[in-house]
């Protein structure tokens, strides 16, 4: 180094020559960039460059996201309807529901129509019964007043027209001699002997007829009966 003259004035570098991005650039290319190093894996694991080699440790992570995948699927499968059931099937099946449903209710609807019928008609022959079992004494008073002598025309007409009216009502009058004795429709009010012409015991007199509805006895027959003749 030379030493420096006093009173001597010191030399100045001159400028570097050309514009400030030139110089930048000059300063740029002598400095060190670290560039980023590009990773061989994807961004989507899922996708692999069909270029590249998938590795070892990636290609058993993608099996284990797919068979967790696959379980899931199925375990959300499970609890769901199958949706490929044949619809014929589904169809036939609600068809025969449905129509073991109306089978059922038709049953009930015939045995509850059953049951109606039936509380119906019983009324019917009830209130028949009450009106009609009164009548029976004056049916008795004309029928002893026919065995006495004949009935004049004005009270036979009445006679006659009751007999009718009550004959249409239901009331049957039952009970002729010679009748073969029925504990369920005749009344004996004694036994008169034995008669060899009846094999079994016969009606002999009848002293009061018998009246039913149906087959519903009003009034027993009253009766004096035979026995057969002892062989």
């Amino acid at each position: 180094m030379t030493a420096r003259r006093k009173g001597e004035q010191q030399e100045v570098a001159p400028p570097p020559t050309g514009s400030f991005d030139e110089t930048a650039g000059e300063m740029t290319d002598r400095t060190e960039v670290d560039e980023p190093v590009a990773s061989d894996a994807p961004a989507d694991p899922d996708v692999w460059p069909e270029d590249q080699d998938v590795p070892d440790d990636a290609t058993s992570k993608l099996s284990g996201v797919t068979a967790a995948g696959e379980a899931e699927d199925e375990r959300s499968g499970s609890d769901q309807p199958a949706e490929d059931a044949d619809p014929l099937a589904l169809a036939q099946q609600a068809l025969a529901e449905r129509t073991a449903d109306l089978q059922r209710l038709q049953a009930e609807y015939l045995n509850y129509k059953r049951r109606v019928d039936r509380d119906r008609e019983l009324v019917r022959e009830n209130a028949t019964y009450a009106a009609l079992a009164p009548i029976v004494d004056v049916l008795d008073t004309i029928d002893r007043a026919r065995e006495h002598a004949e009935l004049d025309e004005g009270f036979q007409a009445v006679a006659d027209q009751l007999e009718r009216v009550v004959s249409n009502a239901g009331l049957v009058k039952y009970g002729e001699p010679g009748d073969a004795f029925d504990p369920r429709l005749h009344e004996a009010l004694s036994h008169v002997g034995e008669d060899p012409e009846v094999k079994v015991t016969t009606c002999k007199v009848i002293a009061k007829a018998g009246y039913r509805i149906g087959d519903r006895v009003v009034r027993a027959a009253q009766v004096l009966v035979v026995d057969p003749a002892d062989s």
